[in-house]
């Protein structure tokens, strides 16, 4: 073997290196949903009447507030980014085919963005009077609300 025969070493593309990115931000968004997720489940299974609170008014009330709101919001946010990045690892490590690739890759960014978008909308737009009749138990609520 000689020196000719050797290959020279590939360079490093200049930019922004996606990979190494996604690999960080895999490391401190769990550790954000990690928190997200214990304080969730703390405060909706273990404060107050526990498990037996959990109802439509519970997360009417919760939807009420925009700490909750936003708690919950980043939550969503965080754990579909996470998940579609983890999929998009997945896809790129055992799909060879160049077109099915692609077209997996281009699905997972489909569906995690309308998720999210659906989401956040239910989250911000959340009206626990809608379509709420006489015979409902919202009613009074309502009414007092002038809804």
């Amino acid at each position: 073997m000689t020196a000719q025969t050797i290959a020279a070493p590939a360079r490093r593309r200049r930019g922004i290196n996606l990979e190494k990115w996604g690999w960080v931000f895999m490391r401190a968004s769990g550790v954000v949903l990690v928190v997200l997720i214990f304080g969730h489940l703390f405060i909706n299974l273990m404060v107050g009447e526990g498990i037996h609170a959990l109802d439509f008014a519970f997360i009417a009330g919760k939807f009420a507030t925009p700490f909750w709101q936003w708690w919950d919001v980043v939550m969503l946010w965080l754990a579909l980014i996470h998940g579609a990045n983890g999929m998009r690892t997945i896809v790129n490590d055992y799909v060879s085919n160049r077109t099915a690739r692609k077209t997996l890759q281009w699905a997972l960014g489909l569906s995690a963005a309308l998720l999210i978008l659906l989401g956040t909308l239910v989250v911000f737009t959340f009206d626990p009077c809608l379509g709420v009749t006489e015979s409902s138990t919202l009613w009074d609520m309502c009414q007092s609300q002038g809804n």
